[in-house]
């Protein structure tokens, strides 16, 4: 063990991530990273991330570098500019978005006011901010912010061994029937809710078609796509 304390670092909370998902124990993972194991049971204590939604809940190695970085950095840029402050405070008042204020300073803004939403966002969910209850007044108000970066995707994810690359080469040779491509085509809000599901078998090219959503489903076969 070192004598002297050292800041876990981005490598070091990526190692920390891994081993949490192979479900590896506090005292393995004080031993990989040659930390004491009080230190790996406050960095999770302190960075872990908790969300209503159980399915976002968890470390997340750049999430939680950010959360160590903001509590190191004593002041941010708008904490230490009053009359940005002011003006942050009272755009989100009028319910602007952090996105819309920093549009708006970045075309407008004088005197140093300006701020990307980035910034807004992390003084919106500062210290100062919570005594404000800023969160209130964003588009979805939230006690504590999701970071992007740590999401997970959502549904079912497709095995390596199922992928195209390892596909049998029969298929990708088209040498036999019965084996389909599926795709799905979503259109733009503005034109409606409708959406295109096609089926093509790939020797054959025969091709199935379902239009589903406005009027109610239609299909379509084309027997050649040459």
């Amino acid at each position: 063990m070192n004598e002297h304390y050292r800041h876990l670092s981005m490598a070091d909370r990526r190692t920390i991530a891994q081993l949490l998902a192979a479900r590896r124990p506090v005292r393995l993972i004080a031993k990989v990273l040659e930390r004491h194991m009080s230190t790996i049971y406050r960095e999770l204590k302190r960075n872990f991330f908790y969300d209503d939604d159980r399915f976002y809940r968890g470390y997340f190695p750049l999430a939680a570098d950010d959360k160590a970085r903001e509590r190191r950095a004593r002041t941010g840029k708008i904490h230490r500019n009053g009359n940005l402050a002011a003006y942050v405070t009272d755009r989100l008042q009028d319910y602007w978005s952090p996105e819309q204020i920093a549009g708006y300073l970045r075309h407008h803004g004088t005197g140093g006011l300006y701020a990307c939403h980035e910034t807004i966002y992390r003084y919106v969910y500062s210290r100062a901010g919570h005594a404000q209850e800023l969160y209130r007044l964003l588009p979805v108000a939230r006690q504590t912010r999701r970071p992007r970066r740590s999401r997970r995707t959502r549904g079912p994810q497709i095995p390596l061994a199922n992928t195209i690359a390892v596909r049998p080469a029969e298929i990708n040779e088209r040498t036999s029937t019965g084996h389909w491509e599926a795709d799905l085509v979503q259109f733009k809000k503005e034109h409606g809710k409708a959406n295109v599901t096609s089926l093509v078998e790939r020797k054959s090219r025969y091709t199935y078609l379902m239009v589903s959503g406005g009027s109610g489903p239609r299909c379509a076969v084309v027997t050649d796509q040459r």
